[in-house]
């Protein structure tokens, strides 16, 4: 049983035009995501691969293709007004890649969610995929297969070494997420999540993987 995304899910890509958003949003739709919208102000109208509508809004991509899932590639700068604006449209489900945003930004973000009844999985998130159903964010499809065990981590890279070594060895997963939570990008020079030479520790970053029969811990490698 899948979780958040399955063959139901429809996806708008805010910064679909960008370097990244081009690139994943290939990704995605090769992988059979259904991706019926992207978003890039003052680029609307166009088609994007020839086949996905780009608009100006996230509220123009809603009303004519009923999007129901957000996967955000912007700028950190405006990224936290992409979240606004994905929420404000009805989106139910918003994931963000972005990273580098500003704690404030964040902190301001939340109250807005909540109020709206949105959920957000980001950001600095490889986001989710459910292996043969749907794809969002970077997650390399290839290395996932369809199975019975789900995955949720803290950490984008872990989650990819996990999700291969399930499938190397015949299990397949339902769900594979990586939800890095907001905080992990207010780590601060000297904090206990820092390195001597100055990249985030790795201590303290878990992966869960469960099945319908048991549950248990997968801790990082030290």
């Amino acid at each position: 049983m899948s979780i958040f995304i399955d063959h139901a899910t429809r996806l708008v890509v805010q910064g679909i035009t960008g370097r990244d958003g081009s690139f994943h949003a290939k990704q995605m739709i090769a992988y059979g995501t259904a991706v019926v919208a992207g978003v890039t102000p003052g680029k609307g109208g166009q088609q994007f691969e020839g086949a996905v509508p780009v608009f100006n809004t996230v509220a123009e991509a809603v009303h004519e293709t009923r999007a129901n899932t957000a996967v955000i590639y912007v700028p950190a700068a405006v990224a936290s007004s992409a979240i606004f604006e994905a929420a404000d449209a009805g989106i139910g489900l918003i994931i963000c890649i972005t990273e580098g945003i500003p704690v404030l930004d964040m902190t301001r973000v939340l109250p807005f969610l909540h109020e709206r009844g949105a959920r957000l999985i980001g950001p600095n998130c490889p986001g989710l995929i459910s292996p043969g159903k749907s794809n969002v964010g970077i997650i390399p499809g290839n290395i996932c297969q369809p199975g019975k065990i789900g995955v949720v981590s803290r950490s984008g890279t872990l989650t990819y070494e996990i999700v291969h070594q399930l499938s190397t060895h015949g299990l397949g997963q339902t769900t594979c997420m990586a939800a890095r939570p907001p905080a992990a990008n207010a780590i601060r020079p000297g904090s206990p999540g820092q390195r001597a030479g100055g990249g985030r520790s790795p201590a303290g970053a878990l992966t869960l993987a469960w099945t319908a029969e048991k549950r248990f811990l997968l801790p990082r490698r030290q």
